[in-house]
């Protein structure tokens, strides 16, 4: 369920995958919905392009870290790529 409150927003969040087209968000948010998983959606700003890389905006999708690995599984198991935490 999408989470909007400022007590939610002040957790230590994870980063658990990057939509980057408006269609996909509001999929990936309905699927999370109906599956009962709490997250934050907000927009932010990644690099893309292999040539010529722009910044682009796409919909962030935050989780509890408690639940980030259940749901990069999840996610994976719906063919999304999970974000990946990178150590270091």
């Amino acid at each position: 369920m999408r989470r909007e409150d400022d007590e939610f927003a002040a957790l230590d969040l994870e980063l658990v995958y990057i939509a980057k087209k408006l269609a996909e968000a509001k999929e990936l948010e309905d699927a999370l919905t109906a599956d009962g998983i709490d997250y934050l959606v907000e927009p932010d700003t990644y690099k893309g392009g292999v040539v010529f890389q722009t910044t682009r905006v796409g919909a962030f999708f935050y989780v509890v870290p408690e639940a980030a690995e259940e749901t990069r599984r999840w996610l994976a198991a719906r063919r999304y790529k999970p974000h990946v935490k990178r150590e270091g």
